[in-house]
């Protein structure tokens, strides 16, 4: 048996924070504004898992209210959410993601995202899919005021 998940996520960019992507610190001069590290791409693919087998959402399992959560590496929520999955009997077949800012520019940091994240999945480095895209200056990304990424994950019954 097969399922798939849809991701998304947002934040606002702020000075004085870091900008964490796909579990790597790109140096920029903003950072994602959250109550964890704030890391849009590992939420999002966390939401893609969760909602390809039913388990609710990131919010419902690591709630912003929960001072546990405060500051976290988002790469611990990962692997938090890919227990739930392998306790349920589901394993990751692949995960394609986009990240949506006008900049700094993520394709020099791709590679290491994609090192980062397959082993989090226990898949290959070609299971994982990283693009990005601007907004082309329009809305709020467009300003450089945030950042977004859109998930899809493909999960599989004991395979």
């Amino acid at each position: 048996m097969i399922r798939v998940g849809f991701g998304f996520d947002v934040h606002q960019l702020v000075e004085g924070r870091e900008l964490w992507l796909g579990g790597v610190l790109i140096p920029h001069s903003v950072g994602a504004l959250g109550h964890s590290d704030a890391d849009v791409l590992l939420h999002a693919i966390c939401d893609a898992l969760l909602g390809a087998v039913a388990l609710g959402d990131i919010g419902q399992h690591f709630p912003d209210t929960d001072p546990r959560w405060k500051g976290a590496d988002s790469k611990v929520l990962l692997a938090a959410v890919m227990q739930l999955l392998k306790e349920k009997g589901w394993n990751v077949g692949n995960v394609d993601c986009t990240l949506i800012l006008e900049r700094p520019k993520i394709m020099p940091h791709v590679v290491t995202m994609r090192e980062t994240i397959a082993p989090l999945l226990g898949v290959a480095i070609d299971a994982i899919s990283i693009k990005a895209t601007t907004s082309e200056k329009m809305g709020y990304i467009g300003r450089a005021e945030g950042v977004a990424a859109h998930a899809v994950a493909l999960v599989q019954k004991g395979a």
